[in-house]
């Protein structure tokens, strides 16, 4: 275990700075200690929010860490950050250096997949409240530090209809 954690490297990114942005190369995966970041896309003067990582959470562009793809994402941090860092170089020696290590990986990428396999279900099958519900009961602090715009984008819905929302369960 102490071989793992000296692989980590701590980081500080300060509030608006980037992690990652659209077309460069995302060689790290972190460990989100404090603070939250800002997963977007920018497509036809429109901002899409696909996620807010919050502490406890990784953060990386998988796509771009796996297989040396540019980046697809923003990631901003919305927040001073404090991060864990591994290197892409160092991720990729995990295999042979810990017994086990393929194991963990396994569910590691089965939890990012369901994760994500639960997000569009939510975005295809549920009431914009359904969706607004979810998300409150799973990560009620996004709500009092996340701009709206950036909650209402990642919902899938317009920020009028998250105001709504927020105004009915207010009331």
């Amino acid at each position: 275990m102490d071989h793992l954690q000296s692989m980590f490297v701590s980081e500080k990114i300060s509030k608006g700075s980037f992690y990652t942005r659209v077309g460069h190369s995302c060689d790290k995966l972190s460990f989100i200690s404090s603070g939250m970041l800002r997963v977007y896309a920018s497509k036809d003067d429109k901002t899409i929010t696909q996620w807010i990582s919050t502490p406890g959470y990784f953060v990386t562009d998988l796509n771009s860490l796996v297989f040396d793809q540019p980046s697809r994402w923003n990631i901003e941090a919305l927040t001073d950050c404090r991060l864990y860092s591994i290197s892409k170089k160092d991720y990729n020696q995990l295999n042979a250096q810990i017994p086990g290590w393929s194991q963990l990986e396994k569910q590691f990428l089965a939890k990012c997949f369901l994760t994500l396999e639960s997000r569009v279900f939510s975005l295809i099958s549920n009431t914009a409240e359904e969706r607004y519900n979810e998300l409150f009961a799973l990560n009620p602090q996004l709500f009092n530090n996340v701009p709206l715009n950036n909650l209402a984008s990642m919902l899938g819905m317009s920020p009028e209809t998250l105001s709504r929302i927020r105004a009915k369960r207010t009331s």
